[in-house]
């Protein structure tokens, strides 16, 4: 707790803090890293053999696969978000669900599936783009960003 707090804070609330936290689980943040990371990975590697699937036995050149495959891998985490087993998975693997495309759209079905009561206009379609509208505003702010460090770089003959 920070030292501002602690003033505010009575000798028996101290006291109270200090056995709390001797009793508090400690988080195994190296196994949870571990763990996230293959999984992560074990995700990334499906999609890599989708994507090999796409150019291999459809008309695809390894650079036009790359749509058809998140739009499967999304597709996949959407359906398995429907069926209520892409959770399970996350509550296992953690971060490691989190960061691929299927994180995405997991959490904007979860979000489309939360207010659906609510009605497909106001509930599904206003609440699911919640999330997506700030991820979607910071990919191209960054984009943005980037293309502009690039132009400079290009100007200047470096790059």
């Amino acid at each position: 707790m920070s030292s501002s707090k602690m003033k505010n804070v009575t000798p028996t609330q101290q006291a109270y803090q200090r056995l709390a936290q001797k009793h508090e689980l400690k988080r195994p943040v190296l196994k949870n890293c571990i763990r996230a990371f293959f999984i992560g990975g074990l995700i990334c590697f499906f999609g890599q053999g989708v994507q090999t699937m796409y150019y291999t036995f459809f008309d695809f050149t390894e650079r036009t696969a790359g749509n058809p495959t998140v739009a499967t891998l999304i597709f996949i985490a959407v359906l398995l978000t429907g069926f209520g087993v892409y959770d399970r998975f996350a509550q296992f693997a953690g971060a490691g669900t989190a960061v691929p495309v299927t994180g995405f759209a997991n959490s904007v079905a979860s979000a489309a599936i939360e207010h659906r009561t609510e009605g497909y206009v106001l509930g599904v379609g206003g609440n699911m783009f919640k999330l997506a509208g700030s991820v979607i505003v910071f990919g191209t702010v960054a984009a943005f960003i980037i293309a502009i460090i690039k132009t400079v770089l290009l100007q200047w003959g470096g790059l």
